[in-house]
């Protein structure tokens, strides 16, 4: 059972993790020991999860999302096989949270009278400041 909030819990036959063999420096623990974690989520079959937040969730998890609807999260950051496991199911639940968060409607605005006058104000001097850099002309005496 895997904790997202108070009121959402994973359930463990929507997670399934494997074992391999890390790639990168370790010496003979990288030949003998498979320590990297392959973390598998199913999340368009999850009972807990709400059409909207996987829909977030499928957005947010971008190359992650596989095409059965499942999130896979690989994880060989440390030696230890424990510390790969908790690292990814962090992320899950992390990526989760973020799914969660409903986005705020955006309302669209007009700028102010105010400060579109102070910005055609700006544009002006800024204009006036570069037409002074010309080349001075020769006056013909």
């Amino acid at each position: 059972m895997l904790r997202i909030t108070d009121d959402i819990a994973i359930a463990d036959w929507e997670l399934t993790e494997s074992f391999m063999r890390a790639s990168g420096p370790g010496g003979q623990n990288v030949n003998k020991v498979s320590t990297a974690v392959e973390l598998r989520f199913e999340a368009d079959r999850s009972p807990h999860l709400t059409p909207p937040v996987k829909a977030r969730l499928k957005r947010i998890a971008g190359r992650k999302w596989t095409n059965d609807g499942a999130i896979v999260i690989q994880v060989e950051d440390t030696r230890s096989q424990t510390r790969n496991r908790e690292i990814a199911r962090d992320r899950l639940v992390e990526m989760i949270r973020a799914a969660l968060v409903t986005p705020k409607k955006r309302r669209p605005t007009r700028p102010t009278l105010g400060s579109q006058k102070r910005r055609l104000a700006a544009k002006t001097i800024r204009g006036e400041v570069k037409a002074l850099r010309g080349k001075i002309g020769r006056d013909t005496e």
